[in-house]
């Protein structure tokens, strides 16, 4: 195994991604969902020593789609937490596939502010399609517990690192998400929805998904030319589901040498290099060639697509921005 790979500078094409992109997007996806990938739990064994998991969010109940307690990694304190999958139907209807409850992340909170009051690093490791949508989720405050959990990590006055050790999906994986480094495993993926959500969303056919999980740019590789990630871990030639070992020898040396780096900081610089880092993501550079620079909408204009009034620039159908070969006949058009 090699070092983390470095970002490196990336010019993405304006034009669809080609037949080859999308199949090998899809490619990484399915490798990224294979049943059995390393999970939280089988890297925690492997990695650290004396892990010791904590259920259980002192408020309604445990949540088994989250894992997580204190652990030794090379003999220093750490705390680790992570998604947990199942491998069999019976483990993964356990374990909710991996998509929290509000009570996962409440559970997860607990232990980060456990460690932040130790003074215990903390890494986490991303493996969900997103958090739980469904009913009894959103009356237990599901926004809010992501949302939370999220402004509670940006505080956290202790070194984070982020591993993104299969999916790391929508919500679910932002709300234990916000590090000081984030790496990915060499076929991990990372994105706001699953590409069947945004085929769904976009083409109003499920089937379109892995041209969705091209054109949303989710693999590792493309994550890292983004800036979103900092580095990719590589894998075992046919992936981490063929040698579990290997894997979380990697990601342990990837952690290792990322809490060597961010240890040096003082907190104050800890926290505002977070910051920044934070602030950086989707950072766009405007270009002085007139004639490509896009009018900004004031806030008359944007009101007045959004209500249709007389005068108003027509917002461009999905169709004319990217053909998908359907007749355009859709109602699909915006204000």
């Amino acid at each position: 195994m090699s070092d983390v790979l470095a970002p490196a500078a990336h010019t993405f094409p304006a034009d669809p991604p080609d037949a080859a992109a999308v199949e090998e997007a899809w490619r990484r996806v399915q490798l990224a969902r294979h049943a059995n990938r390393p999970r939280t739990l089988d890297l925690a064994s492997r990695m650290f020593e004396g892990f010791i998991e904590l259920r259980g969010d002192r408020a309604f109940r445990d949540d088994p789609a989250i894992a997580g307690g204190p652990a030794l990694l090379n003999g220093k304190p750490v705390m680790v937490i992570g998604h947990q999958k199942g491998n069999d139907t019976e483990s993964n209807i356990l374990r909710n596939f991996g998509s929290p409850h509000p009570d996962g992340f409440r559970k997860a909170q607990r232990l980060m502010v456990l460690a932040d009051k130790l003074r215990m690093p903390l890494v986490t490791l991303l493996d969900t399609a997103g958090a739980f949508p469904g009913p009894a989720a959103e009356e237990r405050g599901q926004a809010e517990a992501i949302a939370s959990s999220i402004k509670l990590m940006t505080g956290l006055q202790v070194p984070i690192v982020v591993v993104i050790v299969g999916e790391g999906g929508s919500g679910g994986a932002l709300a234990i998400g916000v590090g000081d480094e984030v790496l990915a495993l060499e076929n991990a993926v990372y994105s706001v929805i699953s590409p069947e959500g945004c085929a769904s969303i976009l083409w109003r056919a499920p089937e379109k998904a892995p041209e969705a999980a091209a054109a949303m740019r989710m693999t590792a590789a493309d994550q890292l030319a983004l800036g979103v990630i900092d580095g990719i871990i590589e894998e075992p030639e046919e992936g981490a589901h063929t040698d579990h070992a290997a894997t979380a020898a990697s990601i342990k040396k990837a952690v290792v040498a990322a809490l060597g780096r961010i240890s040096r900081l003082q907190t104050e610089e800890l926290l505002a290099t977070r910051y920044a880092r934070l602030r950086g993501i989707g950072l766009v550079h405007e270009t002085e060639d007139e004639s490509i620079r896009l009018e900004e909408a004031s806030l008359r204009r944007r009101i007045g697509r959004l209500l249709r009034l007389p005068g108003a620039p027509r917002r461009p159908r999905w169709s004319e921005i990217w053909p998908s070969g359907d007749d355009g006949t859709d109602s699909e058009g915006g204000a």
